[in-house]
């Protein structure tokens, strides 16, 4: 079992979606406004795909047809409007203007009750870079002024765990990957990804599931941001 060392930190990577906000519903909320923008320009298209579910399964279609995409979470989601509209029948040019709206509701997140207060303690202390295998912009989301940089697997072409994109973190940050607290909800992608980088970590478990992984351990285990708080400060 790891003990998280503090006097080692000097620099934060943290994840973004299901660490700083819950992802589902906004992904959801997305895919709605979608729906009902399919319904005005594209009837077809509606009529075949006239909900979140039905858009989320061609979507995973597409996931699975195009393996190639899923660096690219924007892309994904570009072409899988685009083959519903075609599959309908309607253009498939208005899969530009339907992917901008989805995009731009997508990054209209809701933030953890006490994500804004630790962004505001981690960057008081800390150069803090996101790290994201989605795409998020955190410019848009309203939280950029938190951090020194971003990555995304889609901009940075590699995904966690990979621990080249963990390495470019700390790079970006201006640190070795020893002096780097990874902060993180997943497991695999965070945790494990984060340790094989040799950064330290810590996993947001915020519905206390036991840890599953035969891989090390967190250095610290938190139920929330606020908890993570009073232990770093």
């Amino acid at each position: 079992m790891h003990e998280l060392d503090i006097s080692r930190i000097q620099a934060i990577t943290i994840d973004l979606d299901d660490t700083l906000w819950p992802v589902w519903p906004t992904i959801t909320r997305a895919e709605e406004v979608l729906a009902q923008w399919l319904k005005q320009h594209a009837p077809a298209t509606a009529a075949a795909y006239p909900d979140s579910r039905s858009l989320r399964r061609i979507r995973e279609r597409i996931e699975l047809e195009r393996p190639e995409l899923r660096m690219d979470l924007s892309a994904m989601r570009r072409e899988s409007i685009r083959a519903a509209l075609e599959e309908s029948g309607d253009d498939p040019a208005l899969a530009e203007p339907a992917f901008e709206l989805f995009f731009d509701e997508r990054q209209k997140v809701v933030l953890f009750d006490d994500a804004l207060d630790t962004l505001e303690f981690l960057a008081s202390r800390y150069p803090v870079v996101a790290i994201s295998n989605g795409n998020a912009d955190v410019h848009r989301v309203g939280i950029g002024r938190f951090f020194k940089d971003s990555l995304s697997a889609q901009s940075f072409g590699i995904a966690k765990p990979d621990v080249r994109i963990f390495h470019a973190g700390a790079e970006r940050a201006g640190h070795a990957s020893d002096a780097v607290l990874h902060i993180g909800d997943d497991a695999r992608l965070d945790v494990v990804g984060a340790l094989d980088a040799g950064m330290q970590t810590a996993w947001l478990n915020m519905n206390d599931k036991a840890w599953e992984l035969d891989a090390s351990r967190p250095h610290a285990t938190v139920t929330s941001l606020a908890q993570l708080r009073s232990i770093l400060g």
